[in-house]
Parts: C-alpha cells; sequence; structure tokens
C-alpha cells in the first residue's frame, strides 16, 4: 500500500472530523497502526486516547456516602476478616486511600518500569 496525496488528503479529513482510527483504517484499506503511524509522521494534532483516564486527584474526588468502601483486610476464610467500609468515591469500589493503593496513575507506571529497568 502506498500512501498516495489523495489517500493522505482522506486520511487528514477523517482525522480532522474526529472519527476513530479503526474506521480510517477500514475506510482506507489499512491498520489502524498504520493510520497511527501515519498521522505521526505527518505531524498531525494528538486526540486524546479514548483508553487512558484522566490525570484525576482523588482528594478532590465527591465521596458517595450511600456505600462502604470493599477494599478487604485479612483472609476471607478466617474470624475478623472485613472490608474497610470508608466512604467510597464515586465511580469506584474504595475510598480515596484505598484508590491510592490499587490505582496506578499512568507517570508514576512509567517512573515504575525504569527504576526496574535500572
Amino acid at each position: 500500500m502506498t500512501w498516495t496525496a489523495e489517500r493522505i488528503a482522506e486520511l487528514k479529513r477523517l482525522w480532522a472530523a474526529g472519527k476513530p482510527t479503526a474506521e480510517i483504517g477500514r475506510r482506507l484499506g489499512v491498520s489502524k497502526n498504520a493510520v497511527v503511524g501515519k498521522v505521526h509522521r505527518l505531524g498531525l494534532a494528538a486526540r486524546p486516547s479514548p483508553i487512558k483516564r484522566s490525570d484525576v486527584t482523588l482528594i478532590s474526588v465527591v465521596v458517595d456516602g450511600d456505600r462502604p468502601c470493599q477494599w478487604p483486610f485479612g483472609d476471607p476464610s478466617a474470624d475478623g476478616f472485613h472490608f474497610c467500609g470508608a466512604p467510597v468515591l464515586v465511580g469506584k469500589p474504595y475510598c480515596p486511600a484505598h484508590c491510592d493503593l490499587a490505582y496506578v496513575r499512568a507517570d508514576r507506571r512509567a517512573d515504575r518500569r525504569t527504576d526496574r529497568a535500572a
């Protein structure tokens, strides 16, 4: 497959229209990875990834007081097993403190990979 001037123009049009990379690929007869690569090489404006979560400070998120935190403590088969029980963040099963433990922001994940490689 050759990137002709016409195909590049169509790629730019579809990209500017906000079409998903998979759809652009289907229309042009290429893979979505080929689309992403060409967009990058052309220097087109980046769009937010549909799978990346935004960097949210959990402390400023509204707490849902109707549900208890589901962070487990102990062995489920042993006496004394229990859940945290604190109010949870909206849309999450855990309280703010346990969300900080359960969810790693993308920038912190990259730092962890660098630390392991060293």
